[in-house]
């Protein structure tokens, strides 16, 4: 039986624990709030309406592609393509090309970091077999011109982070909406994952200064692993309504996909603006 991602691959072992999986979310909440492409994510109203909901149904997806079987897997992007032209018809325009790169590399990047942090740090072909699933995902999906390896990503990712990501209203909103869902407390912890992983041009962006301990609060984390005591302060990141879909996280079976793409599905949405971020 052939599969998606080899059963050795480091990306299986990425997604499928929740500590680095939350910590790829935590870095993607912040990148995705600057992209140009943000309004799509509002189109449907749903992910201001349920930040952390959207999160568990992303993850679902992804981790339905991950540990399937190649065929499976194909299905499944097959699915999420027909979803997003869905989309595209109902707003009468079309997603831009770069909004699918953009969520492809925020991917690869921080799925890299997280493992870094929580891990080791990474050989070249590890990174390269990171690099090479999702761009295999991202021609199953369309995407054109992505690079051919892992040195040439670096390169275009620099590129991106120069180009592609802005404040906005939006970015506003999104990080007022985070505070809402998640509380004061699990905010700043959240506040605080992001200043340690994101990249410094984001940083710059959102207006971060440098976390002075980071190091030692993975360093930390990584200890409580070690003594199997880790779960108190991961469950202190998600409310407690989200506490199964949490631990689910930590299985490499028994997926269920979402009846419905995490963000694109059709119904008219608000594109409000929002409150300066905290």
């Amino acid at each position: 039986m052939e599969y998606f991602v080899d059963e050795k691959s480091v990306v299986r072992k990425i997604w499928g624990s929740s500590d680095t999986i939350l910590i790829i979310f935590a870095g993607a909440s912040a990148e995705f709030a600057l992209n140009k492409s943000v309004d799509w994510l509002y189109f449907t109203g749903r992910l201001p309406a349920d930040p952390i909901g959207r999160l568990f149904s992303t993850v679902s997806y992804a981790r339905k592609i991950v540990f399937a079987t190649l065929d499976e897997a194909n299905k499944t992007i097959d699915i999420i393509r027909k979803i997003h032209g869905d989309v595209e018809s109902g707003r009468g325009k079309l997603i831009p090309e770069r909004a699918y790169r953009d969520v492809l590399y925020m991917l690869i990047y921080y799925s890299i970091q997280a493992y870094e942090m929580l891990e080791t740090k990474m050989s070249l072909q590890q990174k390269e077999d990171v690099y090479d699933v999702f761009f295999r995902m991202g021609e199953r999906m369309g995407i054109s011109g992505l690079p051919v390896d892992f040195s040439e990503w670096l390169q275009d990712r620099e590129k991106h982070l120069k180009e592609d990501l802005v404040v906005s209203g939006l970015t506003n909103d999104l990080f007022t909406q985070y505070q809402k869902h998640l509380g004061w407390f699990r905010y700043r912890l959240l506040l605080a994952v992001q200043r340690s992983i994101v990249p410094e041009s984001l940083k710059s962006l959102l207006g971060f200064r440098d976390l002075f301990l980071k190091n030692y609060i993975f360093l930390l984390y990584k200890m409580l692993r070690k003594m199997k005591l880790s779960d108190p302060l991961k469950f202190a990141l998600i409310p407690a309504t989200y506490k199964v879909q949490v631990k689910e996280l930590d299985r490499f079976y028994g997926i269920k996909i979402p009846e419905r793409c995490p963000f694109h599905i059709f119904k008219q949405g608000r594109l409000g603006m929002g409150y300066p971020a905290k």
